[in-house]
């Protein structure tokens, strides 16, 4: 299951999307047909958490089948503790937990080592345990809560680095994940290069119009702008 080969993030392209916001990418998105990139149910677990970007690796959690997940499971070499060891340094852990709120995916113990090994986030549709801990360990964190059971009193884990679902979207290996306080949003990888390129222009638009209409400009015409205001801005921007 190991394919952690070149999933680290060119440093410009983190750099520019680190100043984007997620809801100008699910707008962008949006824009290609994309409308589920928004994986629901990740809420930043410390709101106030800076924008953060990186390679989603995958992990697969199935319901729970009581020959297979128990505690014991965690010494397999099919088990979260052997994904984290194949988790490299700047990639966004993405749980499938199908939804699952009365199993904790992760815990303080497991978060700590994934700060360790340089991961920039974990983002799931569950929830994780031992709160405080998680919160100490400095480990950004996008969930749906928390709860005392451990994973194995809900799920099974079955593997990493495949296709999931998480949140309801459709998370490949690869694809890029952007977390800010509006939660979590998916560029696919194919997409990456194009988004790089519009997205920073979209920002710098929205920007200007903010400053329009913080000067008592109306709406109609200025957003979305129509072409008289697209020339106008085009032309107060040129220079600058």
């Amino acid at each position: 299951m190991n394919n952690t080969i070149n999933m680290q993030l060119d440093a410009k392209a983190v750099e520019i999307l680190s100043q984007v916001t997620t809801a100008t990418l699910t707008t962008l998105l949006l824009k290609k047909g994309l409308r589920n990139v928004w994986l629901r149910g990740t809420r930043p677990l410390r709101p106030g958490q800076p924008r953060l970007v990186g390679r989603a690796f995958t992990l697969r959690f199935v319901p729970a089948r009581e020959d297979l997940a128990t505690p014991e499971s965690w010494s397999s070499p099919i088990s979260t503790r052997a994904a984290i060891e194949d988790m490299p340094s700047g990639c966004v852990a993405v749980v499938d937990a199908m939804g699952v709120t009365d199993a904790g995916v992760f815990g303080d113990i497991l978060c700590t080592r994934m700060v360790k090994r340089g991961v920039t986030a974990l983002v799931t549709d569950g929830v994780v345990r031992d709160v405080s801990g998680v919160l100490g360990s400095g480990l950004p964190v996008w969930c749906s809560g928390a709860a005392a059971p451990p994973s194995v009193a809900g799920l099974t884990f079955v593997g990493w680095q495949q296709p999931i679902a998480c949140g309801g979207v459709a998370v490949f290996p690869d694809d890029v994940v952007v977390v800010d306080d509006d939660g979590a949003v998916l560029i696919p990888a194919a997409l990456l290069d194009e988004m790089l390129l519009l997205a920073p222009e979209q920002e710098r638009l929205e920007n200007w119009i903010m400053s329009q209409v913080e000067q008592g400009a109306a709406l109609p015409g200025l957003y979305p702008p129509n072409a008289a205001t697209k020339a106008r801005y085009l032309t107060e921007t040129a220079s600058k």
